[in-house]
C-alpha cells in the first residue's frame, strides 16, 4: 500500500500521488484498519520512510480514540521458507507468497484485537510484521548482503515482542549466521529489560510423529544457542550470561514447533496437506497463550512503538555488523586467502601492465593525428575484452581456492562475496586507470607530433641542401676544411628561421587550477587578489592559530603544534607526489594538478575531522603546495622543451649529416657507419625506453616472490616486520619517524629494501640482462623476418627498416626523426645492411650489459623507470593509509573498500601526542583499555565537551577498536612508551607519562612475543 503513496511516478497511481499529506494519510490509515500491508523498510533502499509511517501510525492512532496498545509479531527466516505462508494460515492475511524473493524490505499489518479477547492479551492490536528472505541468491553478490541480512534481523527482532524463527529443514545450515545475530540481539533487549518470546518453527519436517529423533535435533539447536551465546556474551561484556536460557525463558519442548510441508509431492497439481493447516492451529494457540503469561502487561501504543522504531534504526545504522577475527583458526584461514588473492593481484595487474605498455607503444608509433585517435579508441574497446579476461582468470583461482577442502575455506565461506566484489572493484579501478593514461599518451604525442613534424621538414631542407652543394662542388676539389666550412654556412641558412617550441605559462595553469579547485567554497574573495603563486612555497608553512575554529586559548596553543606536524606531513606528502610525476621525461599537462589537489584534499580531510581546520588553513597550505608544484612542473616543461625542442634536436644531428656530405663528396662506402649510427641513434634509445618501461614490473616481481615474499604478503605482515625491526633497532629518532611521518618513513623503507634486495646478488643486472636479451631477440626476429621478404641485393634499405619497424611496433618507438638522419642517401644492399647492423646491435647489447655491471646507483636507475617499483609495493602494503584516531597505528584491514578500519594492536595514546589537559602528562593507556572501562575523551570533534571511551563510535563509526584480546598483546608498545619516556615527552613538548610499575619490568623478548602474538605469528 505504501508504494501508492510514497512513489509518485507510479503508472496508475498519478491520482493518489497529487493527494495532500493531510487526504493520504486518512486513507492510508483507513486501508490499515481494512488489513492492507504497509511497507515499514524498504528493501530497495535499506530505509525506513520514518516521516510517512509516523504520519500514517499517528493517524490510525486518533481514528481509534488513541486505543492503540500492541502486541508484535515477526516471522525471520532464509528467503523462500514459507514466512509469508505461515503467517497467513496463522491470521488469515494476506502477504504476498510466492517462490523467490516475494517480499523486499520489511512489511507490517494491523490485526484488530476482538473486544472479546482484548482483555484476556492485554492488547487492541497484533502487528505482524513479514520480512524479506535473508541469504537471498539475488542479493548475494552484493558487497554489503551480509551487512544487510543482519540489520534487519537485528531491527525486526529488537522491534517485537514475538519473534518466530522459521527454519527450513533443507536451509537449517545458513540460518546459523541469522541465529547469531539474534543472539546478540537478543541479549541487549534483556540489558535493557525488554521482554520478548521467542519461537523456532521447523518447517517441512517429514514423519511428525517421530518425537524422539525431533528430541535430538531440538536439543542439537540448544547446544548451538548456548554456544553462540556465550561468544555473544564475551562480545557484548556480560560475563553473566553463559547459556540461551538465561537470556530468554526457553523451554525445549513449547517454543520448538515442528510443521510439516504444504503440499503432498511438488505444487502445483500437488494437494495440500491438511496436517499444515492443524500443526500452525495448534502453534497459534500455544503461542497466544505464551503472550498472555509473559507480555501481556508490557505492551506499548502506537507513540510509544514510533519512538523505539526511530532510535532502534539510528543504533542499526551505525552499527558494526561485521564480527572480528577473534578465532585463531579463522584469523590464519583469512591471512592465506587474503595472501593468495594479492598474488593474484598481482598477476592481473601485471598482465594489463604489459598490455598496456604495448598499446602505449602503439600509440606512440602512430602516423598522424587521426590515426592516433582511432586508435586509442579501439585500444579502449581491446582493454574492455581484456580486462573481462584477466577478470575471470582471477574469478577462476578464486572459485578453485574455494574448492579446496583441505585449506580450512569454510572458516572465510562468508567472506567469499567480499572477495569477489573486490575483484570486480579493482577491474574498473584498472580499466579507468589504463584508459586516463591512453588518454595521456594520446596528449603527449599529438603535442610531440608537432615539433616532430617541424624537425622532419628542416631535415627535408638541409638534405636538399646537401644535395645542392654536392652538385655545385661536383667538379671542384675541396679540402674537408674547406668542405666543412661551407657545410657550416648551408647549416646556419638552413637553420636559421628554425621555429622554437613556446614555454608556456605553467604556473598560471596551476593558479588557475587552484581556484577552479575552490569554485564551489566561496572563497573567491580571497583568491581573486593573487596573481601569482611566486613566494608562497619558499619558506616553512607555519600553522596558525587562524587555521582552526574558535577554541580557548589553552587548546589553541596545544593544537598547534599538532596541527603543524600534520601540515608538514602533508607538505612532504604532497612533495613526493610532486616528485614522482616530474620523474618522466613528459609534458606537463592539467591532469597533474588536477590529481596533486585530489591528493592533498584526501589528506586534509584529517585535518578537519582531527584539527577543526577551517578554509584559511586549507587556502594557505594548497598555495604553498602549487608553488612547489608550479616550481617543479615549470623545470619538467622546460626540460621536456629542451629535450624536443626542433632547433636543438637538428643540432644533435648536425654530425651525422657532415659525416654523410664528406661521405657522398669522396664516395666512401658508409654502410657499415651508418648501420652503427642507425643503431645508436634509433635502436639504443628504444631499447633503453624498453628496459625503463619493464624493469619496474621486474623488481616488485622479483620483491613478492623472492626472499621479502612474506614481508610484503600482506599489510599484516609488513607491519609485523616494520615494528620488529623498529624494535631491534632500537631508535628512538626513528620511532618518532614512524608515528610522526608514517607514508614518508615507510616509502622510504620499502625504497631501502628494494636497493638491498637489487643489489644482492647482482639481481638488478640480472634483471636488466634478461629484459635486454628479451629485446634484442625480438628485434634480430623482426630483422630477419623484414629481411626475408626483400632480395639480398635490393638496395632500398628504408623499405627493409619500415617493415622491421612494424614488425616491432607493439615492442618499441623507434624515432621518425632519428631514423631519417640516418638512412638519408645510404648506398647498400639489404644484405650488407643487415650484416652490419646485426655486429653492431650485438656490440651494443655488449656495451650496455658494461653499463649496467658497472652501475652502482641503483636510485638513480630507479628514478627513471616508467612504472615506480617503490609506490606500487606502498600501496601494495599500506591498506587504506587511515589510523586510529586515539593512538595512531595504520588500519590493517584488507581491500580499499572495507566498511571499517582495524589494526591488531594499538599503543598508548601518549605516543599520538595526546597529554592530560590538566596535567601535561602524556596519556600512557591504550584505546583498546579505554574502550571497556568507564574513561572520557574530548576534542575538537567532541567540540569539548566529555565523551566515554565506550561510546567512541558515536565520534569515530568508521572505526573498530576492540578491548585487548590479552594483556600481552600490547606489551610492544607498553616497552617502547617506558623506554623513551623521557625522550617522547622532550619531543612533544609534554611531561612523561605515569606509567604504571608492571610496565616497567617489560623485557625487550616479553616485547617481542606480544608482538608475535598480536599477529599470530609462529
Amino acid at each position: 500500500m505504501c508504494k501508492v503513496f510514497q512513489d509518485k511516478g507510479s503508472v496508475g497511481c498519478q491520482t493518489m500521488a497529487t493527494m495532500s499529506s493531510e487526504r493520504q494519510n486518512p486513507t492510508a490509515a483507513e486501508m490499515l484498519l481494512d488489513g492492507y500491508p504497509l511497507e515499514l523498510l524498504d528493501g530497495d533502499a535499506s530505509n525506513i520512510p520514518e516521516k510517512w509511517v509516523t504520519a500514517v501510525l499517528m493517524e490510525l492512532h486518533k481514528k481509534v480514540g488513541e486505543k492503540s496498545r500492541l502486541i508484535v509479531l515477526t516471522v525471520l527466516g532464509v528467503q523462500s521458507t514459507g514466512k509469508s505462508t505461515l503467517l497467513n494460515t496463522m491470521f488469515g492475511v494476506h502477504f504476498p507468497v510466492s517462490s523467490g524473493r516475494c517480499t523486499r524490505g520489511a512489511y507490517m499489518l494491523f490485526i484488530k484485537v476482538g473486544d472479546d479477547t482484548q482483555i484476556e492479551l492485554g492488547c487492541d492490536f497484533i502487528l505482524l510484521i513479514d520480512t524479506e528472505g535473508l541469504k537471498s541468491p539475488d542479493l548475494a553478490q552484493l558487497e554489503d548482503s551480509y551487512e544487510r541480512d543482519n540489520q534487519l534481523a537485528t531491527f525486526v527482532i529488537c522491534l517485537s515482542d514475538v519473534t518466530i524463527i522459521n527454519i527450513a529443514m533443507e536451509n537449517a545450515t545458513e540460518m546459523k549466521d541469522v541465529l547469531q545475530i539474534a543472539v546478540h540481539a537478543f541479549i541487549r533487549m534483556k540489558r535493557i529489560g525488554k521482554n520478548t518470546i521467542c519461537h523456532f518453527v521447523h518447517q517441512n519436517v517429514a514423519g511428525v510423529s517421530a518425537h524422539a529423533k525431533n528430541l535430538t535435533e531440538r536439543q542439537h539447536l540448544l547446544d548451538q544457542l548456548n554456544e553462540m551465546t556465550q561468544i555473544a556474551a564475551e562480545m557484548e561484556r556480560q560475563p553473566s550470561i553463559q547459556a540461551f536460557t538465561d537470556v530468554l525463558n526457553y523451554d525445549l519442548e513449547k517454543n520448538n514447533w515442528n510443521i510439516p510441508g504444504l503440499w503432498h509431492g511438488t505444487p502445483p497439481m500437488a494437494p495440500v496437506n491438511t496436517g499444515y493447516s492443524e500443526a500452525v492451529a495448534d502453534f497459534k494457540k500455544n503461542l497466544l497463550e505464551t503472550v498472555v503469561k509473559e507480555i501481556s502487561n508490557d505492551v506499548s501504543k502506537i507513540p510509544d512503538f514510533l519512538e523505539w522504531m526511530r532510535s532502534l534504526w539510528k543504533a542499526v545504522k551505525y552499527e558494526n555488523f561485521i564480527f572480528s577475527f577473534r578465532n585463531t583458526l579463522v584469523a590464519h584461514a583469512y591471512d592465506n586467502l587474503c595472501k593468495e588473492f594479492a598474488q593474484w593481484e598481482w598477476e592481473m595487474r601485471k598482465a594489463l601492465l604489459i598490455w598496456q605498455t604495448a598499446a602505449e607503444s602503439e600509440i606512440l608509433n602512430a602516423n598522424n593525428e587521426d590515426e592516433m585517435e582511432r586508435l586509442v579508441t579501439l585500444k579502449k574497446s581491446k582493454l574492455s575484452e581484456e580486462i573481462e579476461l584477466q577478470k575471470s582468470i582471477f574469478n577462476g583461482k578464486l572459485s578453485d581456492y574455494y574448492r579446496e577442502k583441505d585449506r580450512c575455506v569454510k572458516l572465510v565461506e562468508k567472506y567469499k562475496t567480499d572477495f569477489f566484489n573486490s575483484i570486480t572493484s579493482l577491474s574498473n579501478d584498472i580499466e579507468n586507470s589504463v584508459n586516463a593514461q591512453l588518454d595521456r599518451v594520446l596528449e603527449v604525442k599529438i603535442g610531440l607530433k608537432k615539433a616532430q613534424n617541424i624537425q622532419q621538414e628542416y631535415c627535408g631542407v638541409i638534405e636538399e641542401r646537401v644535395m645542392k652543394l654536392l652538385h655545385d662542388f661536383k667538379n671542384v676539389t675541396l679540402s674537408d676544411d674547406q668542405l666543412r666550412e661551407e657545410f657550416d654556412k648551408m647549416w646556419t641558412t638552413a637553420t636559421a628561421n628554425v621555429p622554437r617550441l613556446k614555454e608556456q605559462p605553467i604556473p598560471a595553469y596551476i593558479l588557475a587550477m587552484l581556484k577552479r579547485n575552490f569554485s564551489n567554497r566561496n572563497v573567491n574573495e580571497k583568491l581573486r587578489p593573487i596573481k601569482s603563486l611566486k613566494g608562497f612555497g619558499r619558506d616553512r608553512f607555519k600553522a596558525r592559530t587562524d587555521h582552526v575554529e574558535s577554541i580557548s586559548k589553552k587548546i589553541k596553543i596545544f593544537w598547534k603544534g599538532d596541527l603543524q606536524i600534520f601540515a608538514d606531513n602533508v607538505i612532504e606528502t604532497a612533495t613526493q607526489f610532486i616528485l614522482d610525476i616530474t620523474k618522466s621525461n613528459s609534458d606537463y599537462h592539467d591532469s597533474f594538478s588536477r590529481d596533486l589537489l585530489q591528493r592533498v584534499d584526501e589528506l586534509l580531510v584529517e585535518g578537519y575531522d582531527r584539527h577543526k581546520t577551517n578554509t584559511q588553513f586549507d587556502i594557505d597550505i594548497k598555495l604553498h603546495i602549487c608553488d612547489i608544484a608550479a616550481r617543479e612542473f615549470l623545470k619538467q616543461h622546460q626540460r621536456f622543451l629542451s629535450n624536443n625542442d626542433p632547433r636543438v634536436q637538428l643540432e644533435k644531428y648536425k654530425h651525422q649529416y657532415l659525416l654523410d656530405f664528406l661521405d657522398l663528396y669522396k664516395k666512401t662506402d658508409h654502410s657499415q657507419r651508418k648501420a652503427n649510427d642507425f643503431v645508436q641513434l634509433c635502436i639504443k634509445p628504444a631499447i633503453e625506453d624498453c628496459i625503463n618501461k619493464s624493469l619496474g614490473t621486474g623488481i616488485v616481481d622479483e620483491i613478492v616472490t623472492g626472499s621479502l615474499s612474506m614481508m610484503y604478503s600482506l599489510p599484516s605482515c609488513f607491519q609485523y616486520n616494520i615494528q620488529k625491526d623498529l624494535l631491534l633497532k632500537d631508535d628512538f629518532d626513528t620511532f618518532v619517524k614512524y608515528i610522526c611521518h608514517y607514508e614518508t618513513y615507510l616509502k622510504k623503507k620499502i625504497l631501502l629494501d628494494i636497493c638491498q634486495a637489487m643489489r644482492k646478488d647482482n639481481t638488478l643486472y640480472k634483471l636488466q640482462k634478461m629484459i635486454l636479451e628479451i629485446v634484442v631477440v625480438k628485434i634480430l626476429n623482426a630483422m630477419k623476418e623484414a629481411s626475408n621478404m626483400q632480395s639480398d641485393d635490393d638496395a632500398n634499405i628504408l623499405k627493409l627498416v619500415i617493415k622491421m619497424r612494424n614488425n616491432l611496433i607493439k615492442d618499441m618507438v623507434i624515432s621518425e626523426e632519428a631514423q631519417q638522419c640516418t638512412l638519408f642517401q645510404i648506398q647498400t644492399t639489404c644484405k650488407s645492411f643487415t650484416q652490419s647492423f646485426i655486429a653492431s646491435l650485438n656490440t651494443l647489447k655488449e656495451t650496455l650489459l658494461v653499463e649496467f655491471s658497472n652501475n652502482e646507483n641503483i636510485t638513480e636507475t630507479l628514478n627513471k623507470l616508467e612504472s615506480n617499483p617503490q609506490n606500487v609495493l606502498f600501496r601494495r602494503v599500506v591498506g587504506c593509509g587511515q589510523q586510529c584516531p586515539f593512538c595512531k597505528i595504520p588500519c590493517e584491514a584488507g581491500g580499499k573498500e572495507h566498511k571499517q578500519h582495524h589494526a591488531a594492536v594499538h599503543r598508548p595514546q601518549g605516543l599520538a601526542r595526546y597529554r592530560d589537559h590538566s596535567t601535561q602528562l602524556l596519556v600512557e593507556s591504550l584505546c583498546t583499555t579505554d574502550v571497556q572501562s568507564n574513561s572520557n575523551f574530548k576534542n575538537s570533534l567532541t567540540r569539548k565537551e566529555w565523551v566515554r571511551y565506550k561510546d567512541y563510535s558515536t565520534i569515530y563509526p568508521d572505526w573498530h577498536i576492540p578491548p585487548d584480546a590479552t594483556m600481552e598483546a600490547s606489551n610492544y608498545w607498553k616497552y617502547v612508551l617506558v623506554r623513551y619516556n623521557e625522550q617522547f615527552a622532550s619531543e612533544y613538548d609534554a611531561k612523561p607519562a605515569n606509567v604504571p610499575y608492571e610496565w616497567k619490568k617489560i623485557t625487550q623478548k616479553q616485547a617481542l612475543q606480544g608482538l608475535k602474538e598480536a599477529f599470530n605469528i609462529k
